[in-house]
């Protein structure tokens, strides 16, 4: 576990922007993110979300720079770790859970790594986040928010300085929603990292963030919950989204 240094890892994202051709995905994006907190993105379809975030993990080509700072101020590269929207598999596949994380944990075929060993180091992970009874079940057999969870346990090995949430309860029942949020709040408390997610969950962003990014094309407002939701840019944003 990390010792506990809240806010003072900072993570800069400094003038970001993404264009293809012409086209502007986003522009001129700045904000600073801190270790122990939960900044949630927000924003209308087609703001840029996602591509900020595959921007940071550096999958999309883009101008600007990130810039990590451990508690020391010392400046270094992060570990990031992501959680996608969705994995995409053979729902009909044997596949276990213990197949899939070894199969991300090493570049051997998973049949020629030693189950006995792995298999530890798999428990303890999925341990993290209250799953470890899914450690043999078929992939296909999983709900939306065991699912989840499963690769939340991936994103957290090694352990990120950095956890990128893409829109993860997305097709998530309400329990299993409440039940990942939870989890991603110890995981902000116990383990001091900073976590930037995509959410739509207004109720849960309000409950849970501690900082909102509202994103459209650039960042329109970035502040507290409260500072962010009861801005004049979030109202004009949202009445032209249910207009």
């Amino acid at each position: 576990m990390k010792h506990n240094q809240s806010k003072l890892c900072t993570t800069q994202i400094e003038n970001f922007s993404v264009k293809v051709g012409e086209l502007i995905i986003f522009e001129n994006v700045n904000f600073t993110i801190h270790c122990g907190e939960l900044t949630a993105l927000i924003g209308p379809n087609g703001a840029g979300k996602s591509t900020l975030l595959k921007s940071i993990l550096g999958e999309v080509k883009h101008a600007g720079k990130l810039h990590y700072f451990d508690a020391k101020g010392e400046h270094l590269r992060p570990i990031i770790g992501y959680v996608p929207q969705t994995l995409k598999f053979d729902a009909t596949s044997p596949t276990s859970v213990l197949d899939l994380v070894m199969a991300c944990l090493t570049w051997r075929p998973v049949w020629l790594c030693s189950s006995k060993f792995i298999r530890g180091r798999v428990i303890k992970n999925l341990r993290r986040v209250k799953a470890e009874h899914l450690i043999d079940r078929r992939l296909g057999a999983l709900s939306g928010g065991e699912l989840q969870r499963v690769l939340l346990a991936l994103a957290l090995d090694p352990l990120p300085d950095l956890l990128l949430l893409d829109e993860p309860i997305s097709g998530v029942d309400k329990v299993g929603m409440k039940i990942f949020y939870e989890l991603v709040a110890e995981l902000k408390a116990a383990e001091d990292m900073a976590i930037l997610l995509i959410s739509h969950d207004l109720d849960m962003i309000e409950r849970f963030a501690d900082k909102v990014i509202l994103l459209n094309k650039c960042v329109l407002k970035f502040g507290s919950v409260h500072e962010v939701f009861q801005s004049e840019e979030m109202r004009t944003v949202f009445a032209k989204k249910n207009a």
